[in-house]
């Protein structure tokens, strides 16, 4: 049997120290140390994997850059938006990256499905997506990992009601033009908290099978 993954409700925290303290849990592992959830959200920010490519980055609008040891290219963060970060031992799981990634956007997808609103997968693009009314898809939430020793930290970010502006000035995720979108607009009335909550509660059903 999988061991008992921890909660954390860290509210909003900075993007950096928060970073950092993942690295750190990380590092200190040992057979024993709990797997965890964090739960954040985080002032804004912009973000650049590990392939990241700043040509991405479209116009400066004053948000900070941070290179990060995630994997993927550009996305923004910022208070409105559900953070989920997850610290597994994936040596201890019966499933892999891959594995991991499917049920981090099944979480998502099952929370949108209980409010009567149906999201999907992309083929090469990590992440959640809706169809506008024009059939085209939008992205809801993001994703990037990174695995040292078998472990895992990052996760997994939920736009509930954040502003989207900022989003204009890049390629969300490597991808020109793409949409994106909130719970917001799909008329679902929740916060960020909620939303946060929701999904640790799928995530903690869903990692543990």
């Amino acid at each position: 049997m999988a061991p008992p993954i921890h909660v954390r409700h860290l509210g909003r925290s900075d993007y950096a120290t928060t970073w950092r303290a993942m690295q750190a849990y990380t590092a200190a592992r040992g057979p024993d140390t709990a797997d965890e959830l964090w739960l954040t959200e985080h002032p804004p920010v912009y973000t650049l994997g590990q392939a990241g490519r700043r040509e991405h980055l479209l116009r400066d609008i004053g948000v900070p850059v941070l290179a990060v040891d995630r994997g993927g290219q550009v996305t923004y963060h910022g208070p409105g938006q559900a953070v989920v970060y997850v610290l597994l031992d994936l040596r201890r799981r019966a499933y892999g990256v891959k594995g991991l990634v499917q049920r981090l956007e099944q979480a998502v997808i099952d929370l949108l499905a209980a409010q009567g609103v149906a999201a999907e997968r992309l083929a090469g693009a990590p992440g959640v997506y809706v169809r506008r009314g024009d059939g085209a898809p939008a992205k809801l939430a993001a994703l990037g990992l990174k695995v040292r020793n078998g472990c895992t930290y990052h996760g997994l970010a939920l736009n509930v009601d954040l502003d989207l502006t900022p989003f204009n000035a890049i390629n969300p995720c490597g991808h020109a033009g793409m949409p994106v979108t909130r719970l917001k607009d799909l008329g679902l009335a929740t916060t960020v908290e909620q939303a946060a909550a929701g999904l640790a509660e799928r995530l903690l059903d869903l990692l543990s099978a």
